[in-house]
């Protein structure tokens, strides 16, 4: 059964199978409550033919990446921090277990009250999603550091600095990476809450929007669009890793697999 190990053989039966299912439940109950999947590329082709489509995945992926990359690249410097000095992570650590549990959903009314309703507010909602699963991610990689290592360091004559940049930077690189990774996920969970709520534009404005039409064929158009921009963007930033950073330890493992 070495045959089922083979990528390229079992991708294309298990997604048949997905398609086979999907057209099952369109049967079952109707294509105005579960559009089948011919149903749904023709709606598809009517939202690229007048443009929304394209329009709204630019848009929504604009927005992720601008809220991800500003959101981690305050949190790994923050996250290093923190986990360098103990006085502060003292204090530190208790507030970042207590806020991460806290939804980016739930401040989409105070964001929209502090920011605005344009783009600061949808942004920002985005760095708070990515800020604390990298920062959390970025604590726990310099806490795990060996503290053979940083002795070994210390006894060369090496400065807090220098371990800083050359013992628990690369260290902590992997869980920097898989932190970075994981906070994309919930980026697009979070701009997706906020196009629903505070937005003319966008994936998730196009969602939310399809209800007062009852166009559920849209809906699945949306939600295909989503899969896809998640996957693509994981797929690249993945490659990215092993390519850039594989002497860190980056591999291609899935990130939820670390």
């Amino acid at each position: 059964m070495k045959w089922l190990e083979r990528k390229w053989i079992t991708v294309p039966i298990l997604w048949l199978v997905v398609i086979g299912i999907w057209q099952i439940g369109a049967l079952i109950y109707g294509s105005d409550v579960v559009p089948g999947p011919w149903a749904t590329l023709l709606g598809a082709k009517e939202l690229i033919a007048d443009g929304t489509l394209v329009q709204y995945i630019g848009i929504s992926f604009q927005r992720v990446l601008i809220g991800w990359v500003l959101g981690s690249l305050i949190a790994i410097p923050i996250g290093l921090l923190i986990g360098q000095v103990h006085i502060i992570r003292v204090f530190a650590e208790p507030f970042l277990n207590f806020i991460r549990f806290i939804p980016p959903i739930a401040f989409i009314t105070l964001f929209l009250v502090w920011f605005g309703i344009g783009e600061q507010s949808k942004i920002a909602l985005i760095m708070y999603a990515t800020f604390f699963i990298v920062i959390l991610n970025t604590l726990t990689g310099v806490l795990a550091v060996e503290e053979d290592k940083i002795r070994s360091a210390r006894s060369m004559g090496a400065s807090e600095w220098q371990i800083l940049l050359y013992v628990v930077v690369p260290a902590t690189t992997p869980y920097i990476f898989t932190g970075v990774r994981l906070a994309m996920g919930t980026s697009y969970m979070a701009i997706i809450g906020a196009e629903m709520i505070a937005s003319n534009e966008g994936v998730g404005y196009l969602i939310w929007n399809s209800r007062l039409f009852f166009r559920t064929d849209w809906i699945f158009v949306g939600l295909i669009c989503l899969g896809f921009m998640g996957f693509t963007t994981d797929r690249v930033f993945n490659w990215f890793g092993r390519k850039v950073l594989g002497r860190y330890g980056i591999s291609n493992a899935p990130a939820w697999k670390r």
